[in-house]
């Protein structure tokens, strides 16, 4: 992991693409401003977490429809 120290107002660049900027300081939390093309998403971590959860169950629901589809073909 690399770890900078940024200012309010100090970016970070990533790649050709992708530029971190931090907006402000305040107390215990940091807004950032990212700059990135249209086809990055972008989400908190948690929301990312959230996301994989949900694709995960789905393709397993998905997967076992198909199982069932399968078998009922079968009788």
């Amino acid at each position: 992991m690399l770890v900078l120290n940024r200012k309010a107002g100090e970016s970070v660049q990533i790649g050709e693409d992708i530029s971190i900027k931090v907006v402000s300081v305040e107390g215990g939390q940091v807004k950032l401003g990212i700059d990135a093309p249209k086809h990055v998403d972008i989400h908190r971590q948690e929301v990312y977490a959230a996301i994989k959860e949900e694709n995960a169950e789905a393709a397993a629901f998905k997967e076992n429809l198909l199982d069932m589809l399968k078998s009922t073909k079968k009788n």
